[in-house]
């Protein structure tokens, strides 16, 4: 089974999307700034509740819901329609000077599956982790907020700006 299938109810889940290889994309605003879009886009048409969230330079992580408990199709979709924005949007930057090389590592990565036909983007597992009580979402929200400080981005959560600790975040998230 999946793992996705395994995040089909409607309690919060902590999810991290990992760039394949670990490389580090969102190292640019743009890239950032299209998971944020993506995200507003879900929360608003999609049914999707964002509770927490952290943009980190090759991997994102979140605590979402879905209120009718089909968030293994969401985040489906969403790993689906973002790699292929990012993937356009660095190849048509004509300022991003590690261009041929991440497309040359997606190309790379994306033989070892067929259904990527020509680049793979994300990580195939997302590592859903179901948060059943208040004590373990508290858990992973320190987490989340602690990630950009514990790899010496910041020295305080609040000044990491693709962050749900920040609070001037560009994504406004939902109250657990």
């Amino acid at each position: 089974m999946s793992e996705l299938r395994k995040a089909n109810t409607d309690h919060a889940y902590f999810i991290t999307l990992t760039v394949v290889g670990w490389i580090d994309v969102f190292t640019r605003h743009e890239y950032c700034d299209e998971i944020i879009s993506n995200l507003e886009y879900c929360r608003k048409y999609k049914g999707l509740k964002v509770y927490e969230y952290c943009i980190m330079s090759n991997h994102i992580h979140l605590i979402i819901s879905r209120s009718d408990g089909s968030l293994s199709d969401l985040l489906r979709d969403l790993k689906s329609y973002t790699s292929k924005r990012i993937i356009e949007l660095i190849t048509n930057n004509p300022q991003e000077s590690r261009k041929e090389w991440m497309l040359h590592l997606f190309k790379y990565f994306a033989k070892s599956y067929k259904q990527n036909s020509e680049y793979m983007f994300w990580q195939k597992t997302s590592h859903p982790i179901e948060l059943l009580t208040v004590d373990v979402f508290d858990q992973k929200k320190d987490y989340i907020h602690q990630n950009p400080v514990k790899a010496m981005m910041v020295n305080d959560e609040a000044g990491y700006v693709y962050s749900s600790a920040n609070p001037d975040s560009p994504l406004v998230v939902d109250e657990s």
